[in-house]
């Protein structure tokens, strides 16, 4: 199955002038990872996996729920939505059928400090990709009407997650640690906040976010870079140009929580299982220390043989999951403890994750945790880029959130370099760190200075 789609002819090289290309890697087997900034600020970064025969593309621009001001919030994932409903030439219906007529995938997500658009499809139809991300990204519609049809999309997926007490306890987390901050409120917006975005909300939001600067295009597949260079300048035709710079990396200046907002949130919800988040705030994604820490995570929390698990769910058999996470920004971050258990058990499980980050805090992990905790990070890095689409992801990511790309070699490297006594230290600030508490389950405020 080939050819660029239903409706679509992919367009003709336009003769602008490129910037200089950077070689980032070139690994054993032919694949190479390049970049190229154009004019104007949008930059392109691919991978070459010589070993298949598709190729995801992803159009990334900076620009998530934590650049959003409280009455706006919301609007980068409904901004998400609505491009998909068609852009000045194309309708809705015309570009999903151009990508079903070739078997492709295309979808897009919002993160807290940026936003998505990707499409997975056979190499050969890599053109068709371009072709439609670019026409979603640059020359969307916003029209009311539109709007007003995915308003009500919009609010039944923040009714889907509230109806999901593992999902929702996420949310209700990072507004307990984060407050009232953008960083505290959900990607999603709330009820209050979408139902009052108007066109001039969203449409605005659009036309002063989704600017060249922001905006980074990365392929991963059975690609070639100058022939994705040809396609990007094309597709984006007069836009590329001037004399415009990338925009400059996000440090999270805005970052200035010292402790968590408040000691704990609480949904009281007629549950069978009380889902609990127990945290404190993290290291910022560009901390050096990141590498133990994920050393530190996988093994407190992070794999069926972690000191958590073992103890609170293969020895006592108090909860079906738990287990522990880290999440970076700019600036800041988390960790987190998850547990999902019956309410009656709430106190006790709570009792032994503080026991034991208290233990770990004081003592560090043993040599075999470290390793064993290396290896983990290492093998489920790898194992995790076997596909086009993480590939894509990460060239996005290094592009965005880093500001530079580290062969994989490289981040084994420093993952190996991880010893323990490093790991010890990260530990004794992390969990000394004031903690704070999320909980839905059947509950009342009263019943969480107990707990």
């Amino acid at each position: 199955m080939s050819g660029t789609g239903v409706g679509v002819t992919a367009p003709a090289p336009v003769p602008v002038p490129v910037g200089q290309t950077q070689l980032l890697d070139v690994d054993e087997v032919g694949g190479r990872v390049e970049r190229t900034e154009l004019p104007g600020g949008l930059r392109v970064l691919t991978e070459t996996m010589p070993g298949v025969l598709s190729a995801t593309l992803g159009i990334w621009v900076g620009v998530g729920s934590r650049d959003e001001p409280a009455r706006l919030a919301g609007s980068s994932h409904f901004l998400e939505h609505l491009l998909f409903k068609g852009t000045r030439t194309r309708s809705a219906l015309e570009i999903a059928t151009a990508m079903d007529a070739v078997g492709g995938e295309m979808n897009a997500f919002t993160a807290k400090e940026h936003t998505c658009y990707y499409a997975n499809v056979l190499a050969s139809d890599l053109p068709l990709a371009v072709t439609l991300l670019a026409d979603l990204v640059t020359e969307a519609r916003n029209t009311a009407e539109d709007l007003e049809s995915e308003r009500t999309v919009v609010l039944e997926e923040i009714a889907m997650r509230d109806d999901e007490p593992g999902d929702a306890v996420h949310d209700l987390f990072a507004e307990t640690l984060f407050g009232d901050t953008p960083l505290g409120r959900s990607v999603l917006g709330d009820v209050a906040t979408v139902e009052g975005l108007g066109r001039d909300d969203v449409d605005g939001w659009y036309r002063r976010r989704y600017a060249l600067p922001s905006v980074v295009v990365t392929a991963a597949g059975r690609v070639d870079h100058r022939q994705v260079l040809d396609l990007v300048l094309a597709a984006f035709g007069e836009r590329v140009g001037g004399e415009g710079r990338p925009a400059p990396l996000r440090r999270g200046d805005d970052a200035v929580h010292d402790r968590p907002a408040r000691p704990h949130g609480l949904i009281s919800r007629r549950t069978e299982q009380t889902h609990l988040l127990l945290g404190t705030l993290g290291l910022g994604r560009l901390d050096e220390r990141r590498y133990a820490a994920a050393v530190l995570d996988a093994a407190v929390g992070g794999g069926m043989s972690s000191r958590l698990f073992q103890e609170i769910r293969e020895r006592r058999g108090l909860v079906y999951s738990v287990g522990s996470s880290l999440t970076h920004y700019a600036g800041t971050g988390s960790f987190t403890v998850y547990a999902g258990c019956s309410p009656k058990r709430v106190p006790e499980v709570l009792r032994l994750v503080r026991a034991e980050l208290a233990r770990v805090a004081a003592e560090g992990l043993t040599t075999a945790e470290v390793v064993r905790g290396r290896g983990q990070l290492k093998g489920a890095m790898v194992l995790g880029l076997e596909d086009t689409g993480s590939r894509m992801s990460r060239l996005g990511k290094s592009e965005l959130s880093f500001g530079e790309y580290l062969p994989v070699r490289e981040v084994l490297a420093r993952l190996d370099g991880v010893d323990e006594d490093q790991v010890t230290a990260v530990a004794a600030e992390l969990f000394s760190r004031e903690t704070c508490l999320a909980v839905v389950g059947p509950y009342r405020e009263s019943d969480l200075d107990r707990l």
